[in-house]
């Protein structure tokens, strides 16, 4: 027995439809899902927080004497997260940078900090200057795309970069270069990682 016509032509028709419907959604969620090819990940050091934790799992010590932190950052969905007291969700989380000075970090420290808030992925410059700590936001920055990242030293200033766009914070230091040791991922603020969160940074200078 034949087929009829109309009936092949229905069948046809729904199961192109629903192609163009798939295409048509994975089109809309790859910016945020998408994930750099194997090639390019390969190149970055990966950084875990895990849940409960506030330290990532890489975080040996090492000395800097540097006038410029110059590195490539890229974050995935797991940087998507919401905080258990929602005034919580505006503490900066911290990216990557050193101390200054000679000095401890809540002393005198530059650093990138992250936070995920009003539905962005929102970068930071972040310093202490005599205990005192001062931040203000750079931009906001794509997940899945890789992000451009660096920090300047001068006598009087930090200059921080992202991907092109520019905010500058005083710096107290008194010495020429950035004189103390590499600061890492770390998530907080009062609460802890809420899941896992996965980060992966590359040196560029």
């Amino acid at each position: 027995m034949k087929t009829p016509l109309f009936i092949i032509t229905v069948l046809c028709f729904a199961v192109t439809g629903c192609t163009k419907s798939n295409d048509a959604l994975n089109s809309k969620i790859a910016p945020s899902t998408s994930s750099p090819i194997p090639s390019v990940i390969d190149s970055y050091t990966k950084f875990t927080l895990k849940k409960g934790q506030h330290f990532a799992d890489v975080n040996q010590i090492k000395n800097v004497d540097i006038a410029e932190m110059k590195f490539s950052v890229l974050f995935d969905s797991s940087a998507v997260y919401t905080s258990i007291q929602p005034i919580n969700q505006l503490d900066i989380n911290k990216l990557y940078g050193f101390s200054d000075n000679k000095a401890s970090h809540h002393q005198f420290s530059a650093r990138i900090g992250w936070r995920w808030s009003n539905n962005a992925l929102r970068l930071f410059a972040y310093v202490y200057n005599n205990g005192t700590v001062v931040s203000e936001e750079i931009t906001s920055v794509a997940i899945g795309a890789e992000t451009v990242c660096s920090i300047q030293i001068t006598a009087s200033e930090y200059i921080f970069t992202v991907n092109g766009q520019t905010q500058m914070l005083p710096r107290k230091s008194s010495t020429t270069t950035a004189m103390g040791y590499q600061l890492y991922p770390y998530f907080g603020g009062d609460e802890a990682a809420p899941h896992d969160i996965t980060i992966r940074i590359k040196n560029l200078k």
